[in-house]
């Protein structure tokens, strides 16, 4: 199975129609966070770290639908938290795909089961269940044994009632080349339309800070996997752009393009990204793309982006260069990733680094949390 022609061609409608326009900077998909909360408390993530009143806040149907209509994206990705716990959330699903926008909505899969009568199957509607490997591994991420399980039978539940599945994988430090294979072929039996692949955003308040894999890890990591793809001859689908997965590979000296994928949650619109928490919010659309200053932010230019080759990020730089080099992407989707040879240029970094091995935690995680707080109490 692969992503419906539909989708397809309304996306790349949407792009060529900005391009045309000569519309530099604009929204491919929207990050429409509904609420903070979820049913885990896994070890490599740090969104759930907000105090107790604002993990009870539910996003409303009304300012749900105004993002979407004032953002304009033709694809609408809803994370949490875990989406699900949103008793509303069926509505707000309705209200996009009414729309006629493409949904991804992001679930650990725990409540999909029971809540699989909330929503008809459409092609507007993909569940991107989120799988970090197989069942040891994955249960090890989410910090919570039997978790693999139920999300596989939701899955194929969902795909005997016919909706649209994804698998949305994260990779972490100590991850087996074989073994993540292994996973890819696993999805692939399941019957998911594909799978996006992504390392880990290293969050500040985390719970577990040695899982991150730093920069130059990631791309031997995945360089190591898509060579026992390729070698294997294994028909992997993945849900992403050919030169993202080349990016990943260390192939591409591509810089972030955040505002292609904004974000926006119960405190307003998220500067500068859905993973960078503490730098401000926007009460408008036009004000995050005005007033938000893109050039402080990327590899290079803020040291919590240097070690980020998130999809949210990235995926539309990919895109971008897709449009502008289509026969280079087109190689590259026909030969895979390359896995052998120098790697790509970084590029430069332009603030200076200090002279510690420190991470980006102790102060600045203060100051972040003290502004999230002082947030939630201008919103409450």
């Amino acid at each position: 199975m692969s992503v419906p022609l539909i989708q397809q061609y309304r996306v790349g409608r949407y792009i060529l129609s900005r391009k045309l326009k000569g519309i530099k900077r604009y929204p491919l998909v929207l990050m429409l966070e509904p609420l903070f909360q979820c049913n885990l408390a896994c070890s490599g993530c740090g969104k759930i770290d907000y105090p107790e009143e604002t993990l009870r806040r539910r996003m409303s149907v009304e300012d749900a639908l105004h993002a979407v209509d004032e953002c304009g994206a033709p694809i609408v990705s809803i994370p949490g938290g875990e989406p699900l716990l949103h008793k509303e959330l069926p509505t707000i699903v309705e209200g996009i795909i009414a729309r006629k926008k493409f949904v991804y909505l992001c679930t650990n899969a725990l409540l999909l089961v029971k809540r699989l009568d909330d929503y008809k199957p459409s092609p507007y509607l993909t569940f991107s269940v989120h799988l970090d490997g197989l069942e040891e591994r994955h249960d090890a991420s989410v910090c919570q044994p039997g978790v693999f399980v139920r999300a596989t039978e939701a899955i194929r539940a969902a795909r005997d009632r016919g909706h649209r599945v994804t698998v949305n994988c994260t990779l972490f430090q100590s991850e087996d080349p074989d073994e993540v294979a292994r996973f890819f072929d696993y999805c692939m039996d399941l019957g998911v339309e594909g799978i996006t692949v992504s390392p880990g955003y290293s969050y500040e308040r985390a719970p577990r800070q040695d899982r991150f894999l730093p920069r130059q890890k990631s791309k031997e990591l995945f360089r190591a996997i898509f060579r026992r793809g390729q070698e294997g001859r294994r028909r992997w689908v993945f849900n992403q752009s050919s030169l993202f997965l080349d990016f990943l590979a260390g192939n591409q000296t591509y810089q972030c393009t955040p505002w292609s994928n904004p974000t926006y949650n119960i405190f307003g619109w998220q500067k500068p990204c859905y993973l960078l928490v503490g730098e401000g919010t926007a009460k408008t659309f036009r004000a995050l793309m005005e007033e938000t200053d893109w050039e402080s932010y990327g590899y290079g230019k803020h040291p919590k982006c240097d070690n980020c080759m998130a999809h949210c990020g990235y995926e539309g730089t990919a895109v971008n260069d897709t449009f502008a080099h289509p026969l280079k992407a087109l190689l590259v989707h026909l030969r895979g990733p390359r896995t052998e040879g120098s790697f790509a240029p970084e590029l430069p970094i332009l603030y200076e680094r200090p002279n510690t091995n420190e991470s980006l935690t102790g102060s600045t995680v203060a100051v972040s949390l003290d502004e999230l707080r002082r947030q939630a109490g201008r919103s409450a």
